[in-house]
């Protein structure tokens, strides 16, 4: 331990002794160790946390949970979503799990008055079965949780388990806010408990501010019914396995169970389809003790190849530091002869070398804990849509303070350990004089080149990389759309936090808010829809005299207002637009794209025909509306949900006609965004003051997000990639110098013979070039075997894209003329006297 600490003291010492060394050294170092650190806490975060309830490993999730909303139809594959009646059967009779329990698939944003305040007030409520609790085993903070009793009649037990972030924020957590209500609608639901602050649900990136009974769906959304249905599906099933039971058991028992409540649904006298789709209808149980996440559908892929990424970048900084301390340690080469010579050990000498080393890595760590923190935000951002920042606990945790010491101690072995054995590896009498070109700094030399060509070989992958990734993102970006994206705002208006029902008055006011934002200066025109870019409702469709066929694409429907095309910018290229007549009572009417014509209708013009929404399978037939709908036009196809979509049939019809809740609106507008909004909001809040509306976005903003996970790859790769071309700058211009240093009395020799510094400049030149081709072929030879990881993350583009990889062979060898120009021009400029007498 004395050794130890005096290693530690004369190690400080040598450190500040050289501020510039250990500056580059210490910053190289945490930038590696601080990407590393940063990316790691969003995956660990994302993807491998567990929830914080009790014994995570034993829930099981019913199928993945990759889907949200509803689905009416029998399965006929693995199965996502489930019914009321189905989950509350299914735990009746279930052998395999201890319980079961239930949550909808949709975060019901709504608005309510709040501890009897005036106003209304935004609340995020999730809608859970009453044994939800008890299933995950989590005790409230104060008072008590859900229970089956609360959720046993449907509409008929009105309360509320509120989230600590909730509790803390709204009442300052206030100890008597149980049995305080919260007025959404016309229910008041009382607060019952409050969950522990570590509590936020089963699905990561989600903060519900209440829990609510199920059986309270119709109250809080009043256009989402479907308890009492069997083939009403919106819900995501969660379980936990009994005691022994394994998870292929639980699997055979689930789908037993699952297909024989299948045949109680259908009835006595089931279709040869409907046996067809039981039959094949499977539910796959997946481990659930990471939860649920959209976001980590889609950052999963990203976050890996982000992960592989800063690795790569780590081992370029460690490379880089591994140079420094090369060309530190043949600089020292006489002070650890004459320390060898007076009887040192080699290993004393070593482990002093590397307490140095652990020191630059300790300090890289630190600094790079401290980046980290400020990336991790960074990063939270970067994976944000819309004004608020994802609800996600990335601060330093016992897991992330292991993930960073083991980097920190693997760094240390990668840059510290070779060096110290090159720098005790001496011939005692050589080294003693003042000579170069010892076999110890021959070796030095060579492991420097041997670091650089392979700092050079990473950065050139991370360049092409990144420049697949901006190109493929630019191929998104620039992907016709069917509409115009510019000069649109979005919002929403909650009409069910107001008090509206379906019904007239419902659609009155829908009217008055289009047709006066259409009137408003500066508002080409404005109209209300069910879904505007990037979900929807899809279902197939059924035409009189055309047989039914089993590949049949799924039509993605829409109700709208009639000035919902022309807002959007979707052309009619057939027949005409939805219009101001088709109203209740008038003839049911639709505009179909170009793709649906052409799918159900062939050749023939569809105008005039007709068309009925297919019942798919489900028990309740279809209400007489979406029967028999003519259409009127045809308009040019566009994406609805994602920019990579095919080609999606698609049916517009008018709300008069559908009347329900719609809660997106857009308006096309002209001049400046702010005073646009300002004037709709001023309008809206006229016809209505107690309609709550959420934030403004624009139509623009929403499809880039869609791109988001495209987005954030492609501009992080390209980060990363510079800053390991900077770092192998870094290492080149050092090796050079170094090597410059050396050969001082060589090229004084050079000139004083008459060489010319020209020459003597293209010397060094041509070395550093050497170095970087050597680099360049390797990384070359490497792109095979990185490009199965990110093809699938590629969007119109192949892996061998020769723009990426000239653009990144162009920065490659720019960065190392800039690295080799300054030690060639320090070469050229020796004075031969000076360097005659270097010796």
């Amino acid at each position: 331990m004395t050794s130890l600490v005096q290693d530690i003291r004369f190690g400080i010492r040598q450190l500040r002794k050289s501020i510039g060394f250990s500056s580059v050294a210490i910053l190289t170092l945490a930038l590696g160790i601080g990407a590393n650190t940063a990316i790691f806490s969003l995956l660990d975060a994302v993807l491998l946390r567990s929830l914080p309830v009790q014994k995570p490993h034993e829930l099981v999730l019913f199928g993945k949970g990759s889907w949200q909303g509803s689905i009416d139809s029998l399965p006929n594959r693995n199965w996502q979503l489930f019914s009321y009646p189905f989950v509350r059967e299914f735990r009746q009779k279930n052998e395999v799990f201890s319980d079961v329990a239930a949550v909808s698939s949709i975060l019901f944003t709504t608005h309510g008055r709040v501890l009897g305040g005036k106003s209304l007030e935004k609340i995020d409520a999730e809608l859970v079965s009453g044994s939800y609790f008890n299933v995950l085993g989590v005790t409230p903070l104060i008072g008590r949780v859900l229970s089956d009793s609360d959720d046993q009649k449907i509409g008929g037990h009105p309360v509320a388990v509120a989230s600590y972030s909730w509790w803390q924020k709204r009442v300052g957590r206030r100890p008597d806010v149980i049995g305080k209500t919260v007025t959404i609608g016309s229910t008041v639901y009382t607060l019952i408990g409050v969950a522990p602050p570590e509590f936020f649900g089963v699905t990561v990136g989600q903060s519900p501010d209440l829990w609510i009974p199920l059986a309270m769906e119709k109250e809080i959304s009043p256009g989402w019914n479907g308890l009492d249905k069997n083939f009403f599906q919106s819900l995501h099933v969660v379980a936990r396995l009994k005691p022994g039971v394994g998870i292929d058991q639980a699997n055979a028992g689930t789908n037993l169970l699952f297909k024989q409540i299948l045949h109680e649904y259908v009835g006595s006298q089931p279709s040869q389809q409907q046996l067809s789709d039981i039959e094949h209808a499977q539910i796959a149980l997946t481990p659930a003790a990471t939860g649920l996440s959209q976001l980590r559908r889609d950052f999963s892929t990203p976050l890996k190849i982000l992960m592989a990424v800063v690795i790569l970048v780590l081992l370029v900084a460690c490379a880089n530091v591994a140079n420094l301390l090369l060309a530190r340690a043949t600089a020292r080469r006489r002070e650890i002869a004459v320390r060898m010579s007076m009887g040192a050990a080699r290993w004393r000498l070593v482990r002093q070398l590397l307490a140095e080393s652990a020191l630059l890595g300790f300090a890289g760590a630190v600094l790079g804990i401290w980046l980290a923190w400020w990336a991790m935000r960074l990063l939270l951002m970067m994976v944000s849509t819309g004004t608020d920042t994802v609800p996600l606990h990335v601060s330093l945790n016992s897991t992330l303070l292991g993930f960073t010491t083991l980097v920190g101690v693997l760094t240390v072995l990668l840059f510290g350990t070779v060096p110290s054995f090159f720098a005790t590896r001496l011939e005692l009498a050589s080294s003693l004089k003042e000579g170069r070109g010892t076999t110890a700094a021959r070796s030095s030399t060579a492991l420097a080149r041997s670091l650089v060509i392979g700092q050079v070989a990473v950065s050139v992958v991370l360049l092409i990389g990144a420049g697949l990734f901006l190109r493929s993102l630019v191929n998104l970006t620039n992907i016709d759309t069917g509409f115009n994206r510019r000069n649109v705002l979005m919002t929403s208006t909650d009409a069910t936090g107001a008090g509206y029902k379906e019904d007239a008055r419902l659609e009155t006011m829908m009217e008055q808010v289009e047709d006066r934002v259409s009137a408003l200066p500066g508002i080409q025109s404005a109209s209300y829809a069910f879904s505007v870019f990037g979900g929807g409702w899809t279902d197939t469709v059924q035409v009189p005299g055309r047989p039914v066929s089993d590949h049949d694409p799924e039509v993605f429907h829409n109700i709208v207002g009639y000035r919902y095309l022309q807002t959007m910018g979707m052309p009619i290229v057939l027949g005409r637009d939805l219009l101001p007549q088709d109203t209740n009572g008038a003839k049911l009417v639709a505009v179909i794209n170009e793709t649906m014509a052409r799918i159900y209708f062939g050749t023939e013009s569809p105008v005039g025909r007709t068309f009925t929404i297919s019942d798919s399978g489900a028990s309740e037939p279809r209400r007489a509306e979406w029967r028999n709908i003519e259409v009127v036009g045809v308009a040019k196809n566009a994406k609805y949900v994602d920019l990579d979509e095919k080609p999606t049939p698609a049916a517009f019809y008018p709300h008069a006609q559908h009347v329900g809740y719609l809660y997106n609106f857009i308006a096309r507008y002209t001049g400046e965004q702010g005073v646009a909004s300002r004037s709709i909001a001023r309008t809206i809040s006229q016809i209505d003051p107690n309609l709550p509306m959420g934030d403004f976005n624009t139509l623009s903003q929403s499809v880039d997000d869609s791109v988001l996970n495209h987005r954030v790859v492609a501009e992080l790769c390209a980060f990363f990639g510079l800053l390991a071309a900077l770092l192998a700058c870094i290492g080149i211009y050092g090796l050079m110098s170094y090597g410059v240093t050396r050969r001082t009395n060589e090229f004084g020799v050079r000139l004083a013979v008459g060489a010319n510094r020209n020459d003597v400049a293209w010397l060094v030149l041509r070395e550093t070039l050497r170095l970087v081709i050597f680099g360049l072929l390797i990384g070359l030879a490497a792109i095979p075997a990185a490009s199965r990881f990110v093809v699938s993350f590629l969007f119109g583009l192949k892996t061998y894209d020769g723009v990426s990889i000239m653009s990144a062979i162009f920065i490659m060898i720019a960065v190392a003329l800039l690295a080799g120009y300054f030690p060639a021009r320090r070469a050229a400029q020796v004075d031969p006297m000076v360097a005659l007498r270097y010796e």
